[in-house]
């Protein structure tokens, strides 16, 4: 079955960023001799929030095979980033923390994939709301995991709109978005502003396998990237991926247009990203360039000039308080925000090339289930404009998962473990999302071409890791033994404790007290894995996780 998109494209829109010299000069010339632009009313709110896509994946960057008119819209509109990076590779743990604009490592068991929120931590829409804001959500906000059991009423990112539903393809949520937004603006108050979390389950698992070419979207023309073999599979699922971002696209696209028919697009501030990177393997869930690369774009025609290029290095952090920044509220807890404010950015009102990051860095903790005991696999990194450094502090552990894991557990009628049965030799993998490429990549692990790329996404790592970005975006070629790289290596891992000790993250500063992190309860299944070399040689290294004691099988 074929599911058409209505995707009004503009001539203007066809055009990449067609750039308004015009308006942007006169803005210019405005700032430059101190006039200074008239102050508006507080700025409505429009966030848009896709699950699972990397940068570059949108037409606006060039990228081949896709087609995304609204993001490029906002683009053209304002402003589009091309070093904006995720505070972590997984959704609830980057979703905690672009709400709260704190890193993972300083919003406790928020910081960690499927467990809970805590309810004194400040979040943005709260405080929006506090501030007069009519403030709600449709789709995916905060998760997964359990924000009742901490207290909260609703989900942190607001108010749930989820009355309107619609046809969609398999594997696409049907949750109508747009129409749900359109209530959302329905149930303010006359001249009340508003801020609006979008947040689509789409281009997240599963994919109708062949919904992309069925669609228009030609295999062929896709550019794979570095990590993945160049297969006919391969490229098919990246077609259905780059559909799915469309479909997400589509309900920007109508968001947009019920706003300028109201007359209300020019005040408001429309932000466009993702949460982390596609679900192929080595991006989602991992600190390489297409796991924390995200797309980004920025626009508010009232106040900031469009057709703009960032290449400023940013956190999804800094766009929260940027959020509050352009809503005239003053954050609570300021001084926990690591993150910088980009308004003047934006307005233009600070000089190109003066934003003060020099650096991003990001972090994980727990993905999936994945491991013996759910253990995740603890990596912080700091991303430069030319390099990569990642410190794994569990090289023992398997990155993607531990390869084998028990299929069958058969118990007494005590709850004693009678039977149990090793499953398939990969069937483990479960940082990776499951998914045709994964399974190629399994059934093709030995050939020459694949070996390679297999390995490279589910083998243990070294402790430290160091990527050249402009040669290697791919992220293949670890130059942490380097010795012509030595240098590089230094200052960053300096950079990076300097960071993590100044933030207080207990993988740096207490390593003992940072098994805390395994404490944090998941509201997810468990999966249950072989008992690690490491973990029966030294039993004491196990950190002791309460929380699973009533799940766990008794052996």
């Amino acid at each position: 079955m074929r599911y058409d998109l209505e995707l009004p494209i503009s001539p203007q829109t066809q055009s990449r960023l067609n750039v308004n010299a015009q308006r942007s000069l006169i803005v210019g010339l405005v700032l430059n001799l101190g006039i200074g632009i008239a102050q508006a009313e507080r700025p409505n709110i429009l966030i848009a929030i896709s699950d699972d896509q990397s940068y570059p994946h949108a037409s606006a960057y060039g990228a081949p095979g896709i087609s995304t008119p609204a993001f490029d819209r906002v683009a053209r509109d304002g402003v589009l980033f091309t070093q904006a990076f995720a505070p972590a590779p997984g959704c609830s743990p980057m979703r905690a923390a672009f709400l709260t604009g704190r890193e993972i490592w300083q919003i406790g068991p928020a910081g960690t994939h499927a467990s809970s929120f805590p309810r004194d931590l400040p979040v943005f829409p709260d405080q929006l709301g506090e501030s007069g804001y009519h403030v709600g959500m449709t789709g995916k906000g905060w998760g997964p995991g359990n924000f009742r059991i901490e207290g909260w009423s609703q989900n942190p990112a607001g108010k749930a709109y989820t009355k309107h539903k619609m046809e969609s393809p398999p594997g696409i949520s049907n949750n109508d978005y747009a129409a749900n937004f359109q209530d959302f603006l329905a149930d303010r108050s006359e001249g009340q502003p508003f801020c609006f979390w979008y947040g689509a389950s789409e281009p997240h698992r599963v994919f109708q396998r062949g919904i992309g070419a069925a669609n228009g979207i030609d295999p062929d023309t896709v550019e794979v990237p570095g990590f993945l073999p160049n297969s006919d599979e391969v490229r098919s699922d990246i077609a259905d991926y780059f559909y799915e971002i469309q479909w997400f696209d589509s309900h920007l696209a109508r968001m947009l247009d019920l706003l300028e028919q109201r007359g209300e697009l020019d005040n408001t501030l429309v932000i466009v990203t993702s949460d982390n990177g596609m679900a192929f393997p080595r991006a989602k869930a991992n600190l390489y360039e297409y796991g924390i690369h995200m797309p980004l774009a920025i626009a508010w025609p009232d106040k900031v000039p469009g057709g703009r290029v960032a290449d400023e290095l940013v956190s999804l952090i800094d766009v929260t308080k940027t959020i509050l920044e352009a809503a005239e509220v003053t954050p609570k807890e300021a001084d926990k925000m690591p993150g910088f404010g980009m308004l003047s950015m934006l307005t233009g009102e600070a000089s190109a090339g003066r934003f003060p990051r020099g650096s991003v860095v990001t972090g994980r903790e727990r993905h999936s289930s994945s491991r013996f005991n759910s253990l995740g696999y603890p990596c912080r990194a700091i991303r430069t404009g030319s390099h990569l450094y990642i410190r794994n502090f569990t090289p023992q552990r398997w990155p993607a998962g531990t390869p084998q894991k028990f299929d069958e557990v058969t118990y007494d009628q005590d709850g004693n473990v009678v039977e149990s049965r090793l499953g398939d030799p990969h069937g483990g993998y479960h940082d990776i999302d499951d998914c045709p490429t994964l399974q190629w990549m399994i059934t093709h692990r030995d050939d020459a071409k694949v070996a390679p790329l297999f390995a490279a996404a589910v083998d243990r790592r070294p402790a430290e890791e160091l990527y050249e970005i402009h040669s290697d975006p791919a992220c293949l070629h670890n130059l942490a033994d380097s010795s012509e790289h030595a240098a590089v290596k230094s200052e960053l891992a300096e950079l990076l404790t300097e960071y993590l000790t100044e933030t207080g993250d207990l993988r740096q500063t207490d390593p003992e007290a940072a098994h805390v992190w395994e404490t944090y309860p998941r509201f997810s299944p468990v999966r249950w894995f072989p008992v690690p070399d490491w973990a029966r040689d030294n039993p004491s290294s196990v950190p002791n996780q309460p929380w699973l004691e009533e799940r766990r099988p008794r052996e």
